[in-house]
């Protein structure tokens, strides 16, 4: 084989070897990316008022309101709130864990909720309202517990802590006009959260916080 044959042999194996490369580190790279994201499931009550304070965190990636807790296929927000189902109002939160941890948006959550109710939140009483964590697998129940144990010693409340720590199922993202609805409608959302009394719990609580 003459000497330009081998160059050019040499030279394609090269190049072949390179592009070998780079698919491998690219799947690699995309492989990374989806295993570095996780999700995280609460309840607490209407899900148009917990969705802010989520979308503001840094490390969260992207939420979604729905239904979880029932068996149904495809509920629906009428059949939710007849209360003739387990389902509760819902949020899913997708979020780097590098960035922000689970026991971070438990942090969050509590904020959000009145802890010590056990007939709903503020002034929506109902199953589908009662707050609960949807652990995903023995690390977040572990972690649920004790931020629940951290709270329930914090000094916070006077009455016990009743938020339900219960095993995660299926989430159904509810309708579109729900989601980001502080977005959609923020006239009718502030007066909403302000005339459920949430708001005056959270800062009599919580503080400005």
């Amino acid at each position: 084989m003459s000497k330009i044959g081998i160059m050019n042999r040499t030279f394609l194996l090269a190049l072949t070897s390179a592009a070998l490369a780079f698919t491998i580190i690219h799947c690699a790279a995309q492989n990374s990316s989806s295993a570095a994201t996780r999700t995280a499931i609460f309840a607490g009550g209407c899900f148009w008022c917990i969705q802010p304070a989520f979308d503001k965190a840094k490390g969260v990636i992207k939420t979604a309101v729905g239904y979880c807790g029932g068996t149904e296929p495809n509920p629906t927000y009428d059949l939710v709130t007849s209360e003739k189902t387990k389902y509760r109002e819902s949020i899913e939160i997708t979020y780097d864990p590098a960035k922000i941890s689970y026991e971070q948006l438990l942090d969050i959550y509590w904020r959000q909720i009145d802890p010590t109710q056990t007939d709903g939140q503020f002034s929506d009483i109902g199953p589908s309202y009662r707050a609960a964590i949807f652990h995903g697998n023995a690390e977040e129940k572990k972690i649920a517990e004790a931020s629940k144990e951290k709270l329930a010693h914090s000094g916070k409340f006077n009455k016990p802590i009743v938020t339900e720590i219960l095993p995660a199922m299926k989430f159904w993202p509810a309708e579109h006009y729900h989601q980001k609805y502080y977005q959609q409608n923020p006239e009718h959302f502030e007066a909403f959260e302000e005339g459920s009394g949430r708001v005056s719990f959270k800062k009599k609580t919580w503080g400005e916080q």
